[in-house]
Order: C-alpha cells, then structure tokens, then sequence
C-alpha cells in the first residue's frame, strides 16, 4: 500500500485525500511520531493522543487562515509534521533545530508561541474579537485544550469573558485524564462523571452553564464521527465547546499503559516501546535530592507540608505523597493557588515548601509579593529547573527568578551549590525562619556521590571562599560554581584567582563583599540567570553604595531569550561552559 504521509508536505496535500484515507494516514502518522521520537527523544505521549484530530483540524479547516491553537504544545508533533516540517522533524528540540513546542517565528500555521498551560483560550479567544473587529466574520478559530491545563485559573477566565462574547470560537477539550502526572482536582472529577453519565452532560453541564453551545463527549479517536461533529460545528456561530476523550499514548502499548513514564521516555525501541536503559549514574538528581530530603524531614518535623503544581514526579514531591499522603498537596496546574495557599498555611504555623519549577513561578509573581513576602509569612519556595534547562528552550529556561525576585523586600534567596547544600538549606528553612524563603536549584545530577550527610544549619546570608588568589576575585552563586572552579584550574593564571561562593543572592554576605573589595582589583560575577537585575546587579550596587572603585565584570544570561538545545551547547553559546570561561580568565 502506497504510504500517503510521503505524498504530504502541508494541509493543502491532505485536503486532496479522500475522507476514507485518513485512518490509513493517522497510523501512518502515528509511526512516524514514534520512529523519530524512539531516537531523538521528545515528548510523545500526548502527539499520539491526538493524531486523528489533528488530521481532522487540518482537513476541516482552512488553516493557516483559520486560526489554530495548542494549549502547552506538548501534543503538537503532528501538527508540526503535517504544516511543512515533516522532512525537518528529526531536529526537534535539537540547538538550532525546531522548537518542541508550536512557535510564531517558525510557522505561520503556529498561530500562537506556546509552553506553559491555559493560555490557548485567552489567545485564541483574542484571535476572534480581533477579526469581528475587522470584519473577517467567517474565520474560524480554534484552541485545543488538555483537561489538566483547562483546570487552570487563566482557562476559567478566558471561558468565564468567551460566554458572553459573540466571537466565532472552538474550543476543544481534549480529555485523558492526565497532564504530565494524573489529572486531580473536582472538574476532574466531574468530566469523569460526564464521561460515563450523558444526562449529566445533557443536564448540570458546567460548560453549557457559560454559554457555550456544548457538544461530546466523543471519541477522540474515531475520525468519522470526530469529522462530522467539527463538520456540524462549523456552520454554527458564536462560541463552542467540543469534548473529546482521547488515550495519552494511543498506538504504543507502554505509552498507553505507563503514561507518565512516556510524556517524554527517552530513547525506546520503536516495535516493542521498551526504553533504552542508561548506565546507572553515581550522581543523584536534585529532584531527587529534595524529594528525599523532605521525607526525612517530614517524619521529624509534622508541620512540614508539601505543595506542587501538577509536578509531583518532576518535582519528585512524589516521594512525600507516598509516606506523607495527608501533608502533600497536588493542586493542578494553579501555581497561584498553590502559592497563596502555601501563604494561608503559614499563618496558621505550618511550614509549607512549595515547589514550582522557577519558569512557572513567574505566573504567581503578585501572590509572592502579596500574600506572601508582605505579610512576612516563612513560605518555603523550592524553585526546581533553576537557570538553563535545555531541549524544552525558552518558555522553560529558570534564568529570571533571581531579578523578579531580588527587588521583593523580607525575601531570602539562597542558590546551594551541590546537593549537601540544597540538604543543609532544606533543614535550616524548618527551623524557624521569620520570613520567606527562595531556594534556587537546576535540572539534572548533581556531583557528590555520599550527599546524605548529617543535617548542618546554614548561617542565613554567609557566603564561603572556595579558592584564594592575589588579583581577580570571582564570585558565584548556585551550582555554576563548579564551571567556575574547571575554568580556573584551566586557566594561564589560576594563582591570581579567587572564587567565592556567595550562596545568598540576599540577603548578601557584605562583611565577605568588604574583604573581597579590599584585597582584589578586579571583580568579576558568574550566574546561571539573566545579567539585567540579577546576582551581577547586586554586586555592582553594593560597589556603588560602597563607592569602590574595583573593575567590575558581570557574566551570566544574555538580555535575550535563549534558544533549546543541550544545556552545555547553550552554555557555550553564551561562554558559560568551563573552557570558555577559562579563555576568558586567560585574557583579563
């Protein structure tokens, strides 16, 4: 049989097949997915959830015209195949490949740059009123939204304002009851209920109730009727609500079955799906560090209480919901929820630490500042994916929380350097601290094989001397430090090199600075986060508040947004890596 995918390069090509075809093209397409991410890796469960609508969409609608948008990207695979980048997909989420995640600059059939959750609704819902406004009444506009990120805060108030509009709008919910982990919450529940209840659906419809014409649930993998219900919804004005149920990891056993493990498996065999085993590695993840931590810190202390955002597995707070189920807390993807929660635990004197990737605490930045850091309340922010984290590319780089966070006042921002420190700080935070704190802390392994130290408490705003020198004085924060040593040791001046580990970003150790302003020329600050406000920033106001005179160099993220790709590749990029470091030193 005659392989259709070869025949497509955009949706024009599949608009030429006949209706009939295309469950012949959806397992076509499936393969594809799976032979490509088998070898380069990438997310995959979720693209071959929605294989067969993603087919439809394009089928159906004159995209790029008609406007389409994915809520997070994660399932977008097929959409990037289909929309002329099948015979480039093999660099996906690789340095200077295509991006993981739908983006503007690549394609026009990417309406929306995406990455995090619950923005397709709003931007698509935006889409719409712009073309009333212009007159382009029959455009169609699209946005397709997983259950767990629809239960967001931002998705209900883009349905709360798209009810009463009058904007030609679809959105299509697609339901597998799973983000990244299992979807929780009480809509959850209820589109669970929906699912087996149509009376409910029919009746107590929640979605009917804002005004939507509501139509579903229907099988999300039956293209026949999910064809003749988008044919039907079509000709029908106004705002719109399709639910589909669809299976996380459809066409792969494994993906299917073990749904969290296959959102993004690694390398597997593209037959039986079973994933490539890497060598065990000596070294722990940080993830894991702090999961572990917090379980031996909870069987002390039954104040402790653990939040995430939708992230126990990524978080690894997983491992305190299976000994601690009462005191953790998966709240969805509700970062400001989570926040303000935390904020509300406090004052009545437990001792949450809650954990949000330091990308998506950018999305409860007011509840920090006013629920939190205000009210002087000792919420413990754990702040995984900490500076660059590599394939998933700008949307997810941790390099800006050390600027938005530094300007709060009555906020403490520490940055451990290995997994002895992120353990030290961890038990110092439980101890009694009278305000809140950021703990900082990057993706992947750390470098200590016997972490698991006795507990030692932190001085709050000490900073350690690492290496003495005679001349230029460099200072680091977080795990960066460990470039920083390799560059001096290659360096052609290693002996006139100091290196200090400042560990608090604040409040800063300034009796350290002092002795550090006295005895070194020149200054020269490293950080994994941005250069415009952040740790470099703090050092070069504390020398103009001091009126020193020391030459003064700040190195750390470009005032720019980094691209995806290995995380060494893009320290290179931007002369983090040690040899490029070391060059540096070298030339001073």
């Amino acid at each position: 049989m005659k392989n259709l995918l070869d025949s497509i390069s955009n949706p024009q090509d599949l608009r030429k097949l006949n209706p009939t075809q295309l469950p012949q093209l959806a397992k076509e397409l499936r393969a594809f997915i799976i032979d490509v991410v088998a070898t380069k890796e990438g997310h995959l469960g979720a693209s071959l959830g929605v294989v067969e609508l993603t087919i439809a969409l394009h089928y159906l609608f004159d995209t790029p015209n008609d406007l389409l948008v994915w809520d997070v990207g994660h399932q977008a695979y097929g959409h990037k195949i289909l929309t002329g980048r099948k015979h480039i997909f093999h660099t996906n989420r690789q340095f200077k490949g295509i991006a993981g995640f739908p983006s503007r600059n690549e394609s026009d059939f990417d309406a929306f740059g995406v990455g995090h959750s619950s923005t397709s609704i709003s931007a698509a819902l935006g889409m719409a009123i712009a073309s009333n406004l212009k007159g382009e009444t029959e455009k169609h506009h699209i946005a397709v939204i997983g259950d767990a990120s629809i239960a967001s805060g931002m998705a209900f108030e883009a349905l709360n304002h798209a009810g009463v509009s009058k904007a030609n709008l679809l959105i299509i919910l697609n339901d597998n009851a799973i983000g990244i982990d299992p979807s929780v919450g009480a809509l959850k529940e209820y589109l669970t209920k929906v699912k087996t209840d149509r009376k409910l659906a029919a009746q107590n419809n929640i979605i009917k109730a804002l005004n939507f014409n509501y139509s579903g649930p229907i099988d999300g993998h039956n293209l026949p009727k999910v064809l003749s219900e988008l044919e039907r919804l079509k000709k029908i004005k106004g705002p719109k609500f399709l639910h589909i149920i669809t299976t996380k990891g459809k066409g792969l056993q494994q993906a299917e079955e073990d749904q969290v493990t296959y959102h993004a498996p690694g390398k597997f065999d593209k037959i039986s799906g079973i994933r490539e085993k890497k060598p065990a590695s000596l070294y722990t993840k940080f993830q894991d560090v702090f999961g572990k931590t917090m379980v031996e810190l909870a069987a002390q202390n039954n104040k402790i209480v653990g939040i995430t955002p939708a992230m126990l597995t990524g978080s690894s707070l997983k491992f305190m919901m299976e000994k601690f189920p009462q005191r953790t807390f998966d709240v969805g993807i509700a970062e400001q929820h989570a926040v303000t929660l935390a904020a509300g635990m406090a004052t009545q004197g437990l001792i949450p630490f809650c954990n949000i990737y330091s990308t998506f605490l950018q999305r409860a930045y007011d509840q920090v500042i006013h629920d939190v850091a205000i009210q002087k309340l000792p919420v413990v922010f754990c702040l995984d994916r900490a500076g660059l984290v590599g394939e998933d590319g700008a949307t997810h780089h941790g390099v800006f929380d050390i600027a938005y966070l530094r300007c709060i006042p009555n906020i403490i921002i520490f940055a451990p350097s290995n997994e002895i420190e992120l353990r030290n700080i961890l038990y110092t935070a439980q101890l009694g601290l009278k305000s809140p704190i950021a703990i900082r802390y990057p993706r992947g392994t750390g470098t200590i094989i016997d972490w698991h130290k006795p507990f030692e408490e932190i001085e709050i705003g000490k900073g350690t001397c690492l290496k003495t020198g005679n001349k230029t004085a460099i200072l680091s924060i977080g795990t960066i430090a460990k470039n920083v040593t390799e560059a001096i040791f290659l360096s052609t001046k290693s002996d006139e090199i100091g290196h200090y580990d400042m560990r608090f970003i604040k409040p800063l150790d300034e009796k350290l600075l002092h002795q550090i302003f006295k005895k070194y020329t020149t200054i020269i600050s490293v950080e994994d986060g941005t250069i415009k406000g952040g740790f470099g920033s703090a050092i070069l106001e504390f020398s103009a508040e001091n009126n020193y005179q020391n030459k003064i160099k700040v190195l750390g993220i470009p005032d720019e947004f980094v691209t995806h790709g290995n995380v060494t590749r893009l320290q290179h990029q931007i002369g983090l890596d040690s040899k490029s470091l070391a060059f540096y030193l070298s030339n001073l």
